[in-house]
């Protein structure tokens, strides 16, 4: 097997402006994001808001931020602030980034981007008209080794893709009053794991014109698991699997008329790829990520910030939709409905 290496970078942004962040929501992913800034030139962390002043005083003071909100509000309202990370529970994501793009902000949003498809509709219709970008945190595709999928996708390597394949699941222990197991906080295996592997089988392959999910609804009424069958034009298909009953593999495979495409666990921060050819040796890359990986997608927002961009062309509008629009389908089968919070506090 051929094995290519590469080193990590620093992102660095072609220009001398900073681009002043905010974070919406100090919990665990955040506080992974916010540990990554360090490695993004002209990007800057300098406030955090939460609904407990006390908890985004200990947020700030770990990462070095110069100020603390006790309201969304407030972090929206702070004219040091030019981007809103977002990174609250999937119920709060819609009436947040609303008002940060009304206050002339741009917004990184959490994955799922929004509790429901008319929410990521809502915010996306909100960036046009003030002309401010909004981006879903799909951190996936801005990852190094992902973006060599992509080219090789795009040179056709495989030939022609025919199937995705997808998994990801995690063994998580039962607590009704754990997030994830709450319907009020959008819990479930849909929105939160999920988002991934429809998104990863969306990039490859487009829109699906059919999709069949079934699964299993815990104790508390979220879909604890989900497989997801999506069929496309062309006759293309993806097969799906997600779960928060299940350690699952957490890997991804792309399948063409001339070989295939590997992305080995985890696919949705990968460090490795390897390509599959006809009559070829395997070809291994090993692209590690600048940091934990979130570097690249707060590149991507800055830059865009400072060119005046409204959306990404790695992770566009449309992509977000699209994929909303399958989980929401796929829920709707499973008899779960998802709701969104209408105020900032």
């Amino acid at each position: 097997m051929l094995c290519v290496p590469v080193q990590h970078a620093r992102l660095v942004l072609v220009t001398n402006l900073t681009v002043r962040w905010g974070i919406a929501g100090p919990g665990r992913i955040a506080d992974n994001v916010a540990a990554d800034f360090p490695y993004v030139d002209g990007a800057e962390l300098v406030a955090i808001g939460s609904r407990s002043e006390e908890r985004a005083a200990a947020f700030a003071a770990r990462h070095g931020a110069r100020r603390a909100h006790g309201s969304y509000a407030a972090l929206i309202a702070d004219p040091d602030v030019d981007a809103v990370y977002i990174a609250t529970p999937h119920p709060q994501h819609r009436a947040i980034a609303l008002a940060a793009l009304r206050a002339g902000k741009a917004v990184l949003v959490e994955k799922a981007f929004t509790a429901t498809l008319t929410g990521a509709r809502e915010v996306f219709a909100v960036a046009r008209e003030q002309g401010v970008f909004a981006m879903e945190a799909m951190w996936t595709r801005f990852q190094p080794a992902m973006l060599r999928v992509r080219q090789w996708l795009a040179d056709r390597a495989i030939g022609e893709v025919r199937a995705v394949q997808a998994d990801l699941g995690v063994a998580h222990e039962f607590d009704p009053h754990d997030r994830l197991f709450d319907p009020a906080l959008g819990g479930g295996a849909l929105l939160d794991l999920g988002v991934y592997v429809v998104s990863f089988a969306q990039q490859v392959l487009g829109t699906p014109d059919r999709v069949v999910c079934r699964g299993s609804i815990g104790r508390t009424g979220v879909e604890e698991e989900a497989a997801l069958l999506l069929g496309f034009p062309g006759d293309a298909v993806a097969v799906l699997v997600t779960s928060l009953r299940s350690p699952l593999p957490g890997q991804a495979r792309v399948l063409g008329t001339r070989g295939w495409i590997d992305v080995l666990p985890r696919f949705h921060h990968p460090t490795q790829a390897v390509l599959h050819r006809d009559g070829a040796e395997p070809e291994l890359v090993t692209l590690p990520a600048s940091g934990a990986g979130y570097s690249h997608e707060l590149a991507e927002v800055s830059a865009a910030v400072v060119d005046g961009r409204l959306e990404s062309r790695v992770m566009p509008f449309e992509d977000t939709l699209t994929v909303m629009q399958v989980l929401e389908d796929a829920a709707s089968q499973l008899g779960i409905s998802w709701s969104e919070e209408d105020s900032v506090r």
